[in-house]
């Protein structure tokens, strides 16, 4: 051994004696009357007769093993070896073994019936729950509501899988698929008699409601003025597919009128909206644990800032739970079949409703390569149409509606594909037509467990937390330092107000005049526009937060209630300059080869998605009506108004 080659002599504890060791053994190292003992070198073990093995297994030491029992590890173990007397076990022996046969019985019975055992558990712990949530129910139905909605989304979305397992295949075979392929065989004929129903409804729906707020027909026309203006500078006028263009607008507009018009679809996504706030204030737990009583005092920085990290963390456990990928699928199938996009490009829309624009397109990453310009532009456009879900947290903290922020997500979806469809139509061959083959290919998550699901998402949100600071900072300087330039230099001729707000309020009002502004109102959205196209929307919102708070305020530049939710709608997408070197710098990486490509259709992107964005508000001023007017003015923490403390008029 290389112990004993390696140590002369060595020191070890002696061991209780083994009572299968004779007397005068000749191994010199048992000794029962001594607690440290020598062990000879390897030259005085060389022939000593190893009488203490077991019997019929007499041999001499060689020097470089231990005069103990084969496969033994003592005396270096801290156990004796068991004592064997006359061939028999010990009792204590005996009570494991009868252990052991007590464990494996029972664990062959588990393996027998582990099927029934886990339906009995299951059975059991379902019986609980819902005597739980009947007598919540019964104690106070008010509070029992949201966990009776996401009951009912559960139970919903088992059903859903008990019917796509055992049904699904059959029911797509004999039902859906001859439905498609007939409306597809038949489509030249059907779309004149669909194109037509849908202009009767329009027209029958306008005459109806907008011929008592002349408004509403201005946004209307703002609708069809954008629509035109992408005809008119698409990249390919002649070769636009309309089918992917008027089902987006349908899509939208159908989604606008179930949010905006109807009572129930009003009060589902205000209750939705609500409870995404509750949901975001439990933020405020860890804010005042790290920054203490008075973090509210720096409200950006200590109050919006962490919703950002707290709502990526939730995104990540979702992810984790594959709650994401299901509803980012079903959403971008409804898109699919009825706009007739290609599947990477539906799947990186819809993802753009509830994340980023550079996180969207990881969803397609490894389809980037081989997708045609006409995509590329598509998966451009709907990250500037869109915000992700980690900011829109950080707008409601402002106080914008949370319940016209979430829809806005939803509608600008299917706009930014039928908008990214016309400015740049479809003129190669895509080659993911079937969602079945990207669904199958989707990158997956890597966690291990939800806990670091939950750690991975809080980490990924520094940099982006650390990434708006510094935006906002060197933006807002900017901006600060441009309006004191402008202010110089119209001083010089009499006019010191001039600034960077106020030139955008000219020239973007005829653009918030067409989304259905009221007219007193267009120099402020006009503003905002501005400054969400040059700037970024994050100021923007910051601006808006202000002009609401002044609401009240005998004298303080605020602005209507109408106009307040087309500016909500028309700010909500990260379309502006300083993302184009976002998406870039984000998607060129996946995909280096269409470096090219992709900036060669970002600024056509920018436009698209900015467009999207004004038809999203468009939608938003025909259908929008107050249920709860007189609505109550969102108290923002007045701090806020420092964020933009600059000169307007």
């Amino acid at each position: 051994m290389a112990f004993y080659q390696d140590h002369e002599v060595e020191q070890i504890q002696a061991r209780p004696y083994h009572p299968s060791i004779q007397s005068g053994s000749s191994n010199p190292a048992y000794s029962d009357d001594q607690d440290v003992i020598e062990v000879p070198s390897n030259e005085e073990y060389d022939g000593i007769p190893m009488t203490n093995m077991h019997p019929g297994s007499p041999k001499k030491s060689t020097g470089s093993q231990a005069d103990f029992p084969p496969n033994s590890d003592y005396p270096y173990k801290t156990d004796s070896p068991p004592a064997i007397e006359n061939g028999e076990e010990p009792k204590d022996n005996v009570v494991t073994k009868c252990m052991r046969d007590i464990g494996q019985a029972l664990d062959s019975y588990y393996m027998e019936h582990r099927k029934v055992i886990h339906y009995i558990i299951y059975g059991i712990l379902i019986a609980l729950y819902f005597a739980y949530l009947i007598y919540a129910c019964y104690y106070n139905f008010k509070k029992a509501l949201a966990l009776v909605v996401m009951t009912a989304l559960v139970l919903l979305y088992i059903l859903y899988v008990l019917l796509r397992d055992n049904f699904g295949e059959q029911v797509y075979d004999e039902c859906i698929a001859p439905m498609v392929k007939l409306l597809d065989k038949y489509w030249y004929i059907i779309k004149w008699f669909v194109y037509l129903a849908l202009l009767i409804a329009l027209i029958v729906f306008l005459v109806i409601y907008g011929k008592d707020n002349p408004e509403q027909m201005i946004s209307v026309v703002g609708l069809v003025f954008f629509v035109v203006f992408c005809f008119i500078f698409s990249k390919a006028p002649l070769q636009v597919k309309w089918r992917p263009v008027l089902w987006g607008l349908a899509l939208q507009f159908l989604l606008g009128l179930f949010i905006l018009r109807t009572k129930a679809g009003y009060d589902a996504f205000k209750w939705l909206g609500d409870q995404c706030q509750i949901f975001l204030e439990y933020t405020d737990a860890g804010s005042r644990f790290l920054f203490g009583d008075l973090y509210t005092n720096h409200f950006f920085a200590f109050k919006v800032l962490p919703v950002v990290i707290y709502f990526s963390c939730v995104i990540s456990i979702l992810y984790y739970w594959n709650v994401m990928q299901f509803l980012i699928s079903k959403i971008a199938w409804i898109m699919q079949v009825t706009m007739k996009t290609s599947a990477t490009e539906s799947l990186n829309a819809a993802g753009n409703i509830f994340i980023g624009q550079t996180e969207a397109p990881l969803l397609i990453k490894p389809f980037l390569k081989d997708m045609t310009k006409s995509e590329l532009h598509a998966v451009m456009t709907g990250g500037f149409a869109t915000i992700a879900g980690s900011v829109l947290g950080a707008y409601i903290a402002f106080g914008i509606s949370s319940s016209h922020l979430i829809s806005a997500s939803v509608m600008s979806a299917p706009a930014a594909l039928a908008i990214a469809k016309l400015f740049y139509p479809e003129i190669e061959h895509s080659n993911y037509m079937s969602q079945e083959q990207v669904i199958k290919r989707m990158e997956k998550e890597n966690q291990r467990n939800v806990i670091e699901a939950a750690s991975s998402g809080a980490s990924t949100a520094v940099s982006l937390v650390g990434n708006i600071a510094a935006n906002l900072i060197a933006f807002i300087a900017l901006l600060e330092f441009l309006n004191a330039v402008l202010s110089w230099l119209g001083g010089m001729v009499g006019y010191e107000e001039l600034s960077f707000e106020l030139i955008c309020s000219y020239v973007f009002m005829p653009i918030a005049w067409l989304m259905g502004t009221p007219w007193e109102d267009c120099h402020l959205v006009a503003e905002l526009i501005g400054i969400k196209t040059f700037i970024n929307e994050f100021v923007a919102y910051a601006r808006l937060a202000e002009i609401l708070e002044n609401r009240g305020i005998p004298g303080s530049k605020t602005i209507s209630k109408r106009g307040e939710v087309i500016a909500t709608y028309a700010l909500c997408g990260f379309a502006n300059i300083g993302s184009v070197g976002i998406q870039l710098g984000g998607i060129t990486p996946m995909c280096p080869q269409r470096k090219g490509d992709l900036a060669e259709v970002a600024i056509r992107a920018l436009i698209a998605g900015t467009v999207a964005c004004f038809m999203t508000a468009c939608i938003a001023g025909v259908l929008y009506e107050d249920f709860d007017s007189p609505i109550p003015t969102v108290a923002v923490n007045s701090t806020v108004a420092s964020l933009l403390n600059v000169t307007t008029v």
